[in-house]
């Protein structure tokens, strides 16, 4: 019986208990881009910079925007370890004022859920203004 109890706790501590689980893992160059002040119309296209600093394939499941005045686009393809890619976001600057928009994407990295955000301030169109003014 000792015998039999020695040989199951050998097999039991050659057997790794915690195998170390690969995760992609996503590092943002920036999480909040600044448009400034910017003219009314002018392209609203910016790019928010990543690398996968993980040691898997980093896979974007869903990336939304806290309104549909900011369109975010994912990338299709699986970033490999090492590798950098682009969220593009695009804001649609005739709406006027200041904003401050979020846009949450979702991965299979090991923090899931990451909020990025775009700021700034349209000024109105000339025509805008002088109606004001009056």
């Amino acid at each position: 019986m000792k015998r039999f109890l020695i040989i199951i706790c050998v097999i039991l501590y050659s057997v790794p208990i915690h195998s170390q689980e690969k995760f992609a893992e996503i590092t943002f160059k920036e999480t909040i881009i600044d448009y400034g002040i910017i003219e009314n119309g002018v392209d609203g296209k910016k790019t928010f910079e990543f690398k996968n600093t993980g040691d898997s394939p980093l896979i974007f499941s869903r990336i939304f925007s806290s309104c549909g005045c900011t369109i975010p686009k994912k990338p299709e393809k699986p970033i490999e370890p090492g590798e950098s890619g682009i969220i593009e976001v695009e804001y649609d600057t005739k709406r006027t004022g200041l904003f401050q928009k979020a846009i949450t994407v979702n991965s299979n990295a090991k923090t899931p859920n990451i909020i990025l955000r775009i700021k700034g301030e349209v000024l109105p169109e000339p025509d805008e203004e002088e109606e004001e003014e009056k």
